[in-house]
């Protein structure tokens, strides 16, 4: 009578202490996320991306997004990104990824970034903001962003996405079309995108060198970015055999743990700190 008195209040579908629990984890980790956001506890982590005939040096960088709880420890994406995407804190991350990012690339002027952004947020006028003023600020920022776009988030309001990247790859901004193959992309509609950049998801990647499904499979996401003129990168290569295998395959750039972990303390802040106590 306890037990059934003490769950009688358990929303449906959570009829178990663990289930519940978890779900009590989850709204935690929700609410912490929303109000980290309201106070920009974030920061961006970066990423290498290689040639994959030039492996020591970088061809350009990821910024990837870093939530903050109040002790300063990361948020793990993975407790929060699927319910928040769709939501305005969503538009916000995505608001203060791209102030962070734009800023960068003012400070650094070598450098090439790539963003991520939801197709949910060409629509919302902050961060359409963000952007206008990022790129008048600095004439040389357009010609070294890169957005990229998931294969889902483009495929919700795929007139919108094509419009929205035919005007600003008209000022210079590159697009690329992230985690390709785990989603379900129209290859008629992908004739309309002019992506510039293909990223091939990490799932056909991982253990390549020795799976021959993902050879396969590899293989031909490749052929279709080669066919529409698109760049095409490997995304989590964590092998040498790995990255050997996909250069052999002809892919053009490779990301992953084997070249570095994303980090807060990139190569350019060091050589900024150098350049400042000389």
């Amino acid at each position: 009578m306890g037990q059934k008195k003490k769950w009688a209040d358990i929303p449906a579908g959570l009829d178990s202490p663990l289930s519940y629990a978890v779900s009590a984890r989850d709204r935690t980790a929700i609410d912490m996320v929303k109000r980290a956001v309201r106070h920009k506890q974030v920061m961006l982590a970066y990423q290498a991306i290689v040639p994959a005939r030039q492996q020591d040096r970088a061809a350009f960088y990821e910024g990837l997004i870093r939530v903050m709880d109040p002790t300063g420890r990361v948020i793990p994406a993975s407790e929060f990104i699927n319910e928040i995407e769709v939501t305005e804190t969503g538009r916000i991350i995505d608001c203060l990824a791209l102030e962070k990012g734009l800023h960068t690339l003012t400070n650094c002027p070598d450098l090439r970034l790539a963003l991520n952004m939801s197709a949910r947020s060409i629509g919302y006028p902050r961060w359409m903001r963000v952007l206008k003023r990022g790129l008048g600020e600095d004439p040389t920022v357009a010609e070294r962003l890169i957005l990229e776009i998931t294969e889902r988030s483009a495929m919700l309001v795929p007139e919108l996405v094509t419009g929205f990247m035919k005007d600003l790859q008209h000022k210079g901004v590159s697009f690329a079309l992230d985690d390709f193959g785990a989603g379900f992309t129209s290859f008629r509609l992908l004739k309309d995108f002019y992506f510039d950049i293909l990223k091939i998801d990490g799932q056909f990647i991982r253990g390549i060198a020795t799976d021959p499904d993902n050879q396969v499979l590899a293989a031909a996401l490749a052929s279709i970015g080669r066919q529409f003129d698109m760049v095409t990168v490997a995304e989590s290569v964590e092998k040498p055999q790995d990255a050997e295998y996909l250069t052999a395959l002809g892919i053009d750039c490779l990301q992953g743990y084997y070249f570095g972990a994303p980090t807060v303390h990139p190569p350019w802040l060091d050589v900024s700190l150098d350049q400042t106590s000389a």
